[in-house]
């Protein structure tokens, strides 16, 4: 009894799809090389340089290393080589930490709220019609096509300096970006659930929330984390142009060289994104998979 692979059919097929696979692959790869190259020509941007510089990439954050002293490691404030020393603005960068959460937090909970009855109505198999669908995609590409710094400046500009409009540049540019992120998984999701309950006799809105709802729900609050921890990030650095939180201090310890600074303030922006991760693991377990 042959096999299918033996069948001469078969193996023509066979051939004749590999040859069309090593062909667009050729093509693909051509094509990108091509723009790499023309790229990196315009922007005067070459491999070498990158190579060249290489060694001295870290110079900077070596220089922010602390000098530390085991023998006076754990001496008072006023001892030079104690941790104490080290961290002697402790007291002022905290409360920033703290406020740059509550500012991410702020932002990204508000525009998810948004971003979720925006995509749904941006959605090509949403209930709403096609110009309002339309109305929704230009505004939130504009929304996310402005830089939250951009935004930053501008609000800093009529609301003076503080955390409104870090809250306010954070806010617009996510909703922009997760009303896309959003509507595109509404739009992947299948619609056999949804056109099971319309035929049942369901309404449009408990289609939705029955059918394409429990679907998408994984995917939106993992995008949704997912913004919160690029939001407290981008919140570090909208600080740098007054927009609150503790950008504005590791911006101030860059302009006087306080080096030790700078690398504690990094050290709690990088504590405070691990913690992040770790908390929206824990959520999106607790949430999406429930005890019993």
């Amino acid at each position: 009894m042959k096999t299918l692979s033996s069948h001469p059919e078969f193996e023509r097929y066979y051939r004749r799809m590999r040859r069309i696979q090593q062909r667009e692959s050729t093509i693909w790869s051509l094509a990108i090389l091509g723009l790499y190259l023309g790229s990196t020509h315009f922007s005067e941007f070459h491999l070498t340089t990158l190579w060249h510089a290489l060694p001295h990439l870290f110079d900077y954050l070596f220089k922010t290393l602390p000098v530390l002293h085991l023998a006076d490691l754990f001496a008072d404030v006023h001892t030079k080589g104690s941790l104490a020393y080290w961290g002697y603005r402790l007291h002022i960068q905290l409360p920033l930490i703290w406020e740059t959460l509550n500012l991410a937090f702020a932002a990204t909970i508000i525009s998810a709220m948004l971003a979720i009855l925006l995509a749904f109505l941006a959605a090509n198999n949403g209930p709403a019609p096609k110009p309002l669908r339309q109305a929704i995609r230009t505004v939130s590409a504009f929304l996310r096509t402005m830089p939250e710094l951009a935004w930053a400046v501008m609000f800093v500009m009529a609301f003076g300096v503080g955390a409104i409009p870090g809250f306010l540049a954070l806010a617009l540019h996510t909703i922009g970006s997760l009303t896309k992120l959003f509507y595109e998984a509404i739009e992947s999701a299948s619609p056999r659930p949804v056109s099971g309950l319309l035929a049942c006799g369901a309404g449009p809105v408990q289609a939705v929330r029955f059918g394409l709802w429990p679907q998408v729900k994984p995917t939106l609050l993992s995008y949704s984390f997912m913004r919160l921890e690029i939001n407290f990030r981008q919140s570090t650095i909208l600080g740098l142009v007054g927009a609150g939180g503790i950008g504005q201090e590791l911006m101030t310890n860059i302009q006087l060289s306080r080096y030790d600074q700078v690398s504690i303030t990094l050290i709690l922006i990088i504590l405070v994104v691990s913690l992040l991760d770790s908390l929206s693991s824990r959520i999106r377990r607790r949430v999406l998979e429930p005890t019993s």
